[in-house]
């Protein structure tokens, strides 16, 4: 079953979900959400000191609301020489930890444009899906393979401007905050 999710204008698809909502604002604002545990899947190079620190952060705020595991899985696993290898190798690495409970978000430069609140939206649906994991997946630097593609249940952008892997999960992991804080009915979205 899919559900819309209306965002300026546009018509947003989530597979195997059952709820609708529109208008501005999150419809799970103030009610009980089912926290699903969090985990990151994030293709690339070694993290500089100041990302990861800015990771451990986001994660320590993360911890009042959900669980959340930061997974890296290096780029190029195998030293391919040309970039369809090294996709395919990244793609296998990265659906090789994903379980068939999982409820999987691709990060995608060509997925869905979404607001903050709308992400508040995806994390709330995503609990009433039976998943028993919510997994972001972030590519390398070729993007995504045809199995991660195929195996997730949406794929939103968090900018139209490309982002490296490490900006990315800083952006995502302040974004799932801010979505907590949204759902909760916290100040520090306004």
């Amino acid at each position: 079953m899919a559900m819309a999710i209306s965002a300026c204008g546009a018509c947003l698809q989530w597979k195997n979900s059952s709820s609708h909502s529109s208008g501005k604002g999150c419809k799970y604002t103030g009610q009980s959400v089912r926290a699903l545990p969090v985990r990151i899947l994030s293709v690339g190079k070694k993290r500089s000191p100041g990302v990861q620190l800015l990771v451990d952060e986001y994660i320590a705020k993360l911890k009042c609301y959900c669980h959340v595991d930061d997974v890296q899985i290096r780029s190029n696993p195998k030293n391919a020489r040309n970039a369809r290898a090294q996709v395919d190798d990244e793609d296998t690495a990265v659906v090789n930890l994903i379980r068939s409970d999982d409820w999987v978000v691709m990060l995608d430069e060509h997925g869905l444009d979404i607001g903050s609140e709308h992400m508040a939206e995806l994390l709330g649906d995503a609990g009433n899906t039976g998943a028993l994991r919510l997994s972001f997946c972030i590519g390398g630097p070729y993007g995504h393979g045809q199995q991660i593609q195929e195996r997730a249940n949406v794929s939103i952008k968090l900018s139209s401007m490309v982002l490296n892997h490490q900006i990315a999960l800083v952006v995502l992991l302040e974004q799932l905050y801010r979505s907590w804080t949204i759902l909760k009915g916290q100040k520090y979205h306004h």
